[in-house]
């Protein structure tokens, strides 16, 4: 069983692992870095600490919709050019905290999707429907790679404040 926190991104339900998430918080002043792509945007200050804000949507190929009363970011801690690194990820909106069964969480069809199946690590079947659950660790390693002309992701944050 993996526990998750749920959240949709342009009405479509994703999980990540409990394990890996600091706090949810509501939106905060973006200083936006200059020549940022759309993946990356900008920074957060969380707590005294320069977070860069990212939207996965971007990676998704999803449109991207303006922040209401529901949007939220959630901090993380994911794997980014091989060290566990804090980011923060925009969430239109967060459900609730799950079990996701082992056994529910299926292989990627090979056919007929429309996420990258590169950036995902597997879809689990619940009562609510299908839950994604990204890879972060493919999705950041993409976001930072030179051959990349969809992301931006500045290597180095703090040196754009």
């Amino acid at each position: 069983m993996m526990q998750a926190v749920t959240l949709t991104l342009s009405d479509e339900i994703f999980a990540f692992p409990t394990r890996i998430l600091h706090e949810i918080l509501e939106p905060v002043p973006v200083t936006r870095v200059p020549r940022a792509g759309s993946f990356a945007t900008g920074l957060i200050n969380v707590r005294g600490t320069v977070v860069p804000l990212t939207d996965l949507r971007v990676a998704f190929g999803m449109t991207s919709r303006p922040p209401d009363e529901h949007t939220r970011m959630l901090v993380l801690d994911v794997p980014v050019a091989g060290a566990e690194t804090t980011v923060a990820v925009i969430a239109d909106r967060v459900l609730d905290v799950t079990e996701l069964d082992d056994a529910a969480v299926g292989e990627i069809p090979e056919v007929g999707m429309r996420w990258p199946p590169e950036f995902l690590s597997g879809i689990a079947r619940t009562d609510q429907g299908f839950v994604i659950v990204p890879d972060l660790a493919r999705i950041y390693a993409a976001a930072l790679s030179e051959d990349s002309a969809d992301f931006s992701f500045e290597k180095d944050p703090s040196s754009c404040v």
